[in-house]
């Protein structure tokens, strides 16, 4: 069988070393599990031109959305997000799923957060919409969310209605108003969030999604002043888990082999060039 992650660009992705080590673990070894270079105008084509031979796809910006009036089926779930990591070839049809939720929930759990009374989220794509249905499921109905341009916020307000969270959106010059509360997650690309470290660094609990460079100097600011900090190689990690359970149909993935497989590279890539 064959399984890949797609995107663009796409070579920076943990993606083929977490399925991999799990397919080895599993026992699966006529699995295979690689990384394609795919734009959306792309993306028609190469799902189209799939063979009964495909398990499942991985996606990654800028796919998560267009691949939905792709799919014969979508989850509740990757509806009210508005996106879909997620595909699963069954039974000659195309299933939509989003496992970017779960991956969050589990990576906050995972660290010994509690669900928090109250949180803001910085940034306003794809997966800050994602982090807005983990924090419902966390039982948080209203969330914070500061964005650079208010005109940007609109796809992630329109998924917070769809979910019922109550949203505040902020500016980030405003962004000092906003910190009374028990977890920022940080969902801004790398460096992005590097400026607002000396505001952010006193919350309790911080998640940021970035997973390299390790720390960043957001992460850094509040693990000095004794908060809890989560980075998203967690979060990578269990989304990955469920893709596997979702395409393989099995429930024993070895969460450890993933998690030791996708460390090492991440190493690998940050060592110093001999």
């Amino acid at each position: 069988m064959k399984a890949a992650v797609l995107g663009s660009p796409i070579t920076h992705s943990l993606s083929p070393y977490l399925h991999r080590a799990a397919y080895e673990s599993m026992g699966l070894s006529d699995w295979r599990y690689e990384a394609i270079e795919c734009d959306e105008a792309g993306l028609p084509g190469l799902i189209g031109g799939l063979g009964p031979e495909w398990a499942g796809l991985s996606l990654t910006m800028p796919l998560k959305r267009a691949v939905l009036p792709l799919l014969d089926t979508v989850s509740e779930l990757a509806l009210q997000v508005g996106g879909a990591n997620t595909v699963v070839f069954r039974d000659g049809a195309r299933h939509g799923d989003n496992t970017d939720v779960y991956g969050i929930v589990r990576a906050l759990a995972e660290a010994g957060v509690a669900p928090p009374r109250s949180a803001t989220v910085l940034g306003g794509g794809a997966t800050a919409a994602s982090t807005l249905a983990a924090l419902r499921e966390l039982g948080l109905g209203e969330v914070t969310l500061v964005v650079r341009d208010l005109a940007r916020a609109g796809e992630t307000a329109t998924v917070a209605e769809r979910l019922g969270t109550g949203l505040t959106v902020r500016t980030f010059d405003r962004l000092g108003t906003a910190l009374d509360v028990d977890l920022v997650v940080s969902t801004l690309p790398a460096g992005a969030a590097d400026g607002f470290a000396g505001l952010v660094a006193g919350v309790p609990a911080l998640f940021d999604v970035v997973y390299a460079p390790w720390p960043t100097r957001l992460a850094a600011a509040v693990a000095e002043r004794g908060g809890i900090v989560i980075g998203g190689f967690p979060m990578l990690l269990h989304q990955a888990v469920r893709q596997v359970e979702m395409m393989t149909g099995r429930t024993d993935v070895p969460v450890e082999a993933m998690r030791a497989a996708g460390k090492a590279e991440i190493v690998r890539r940050v060592a110093p060039e001999s």
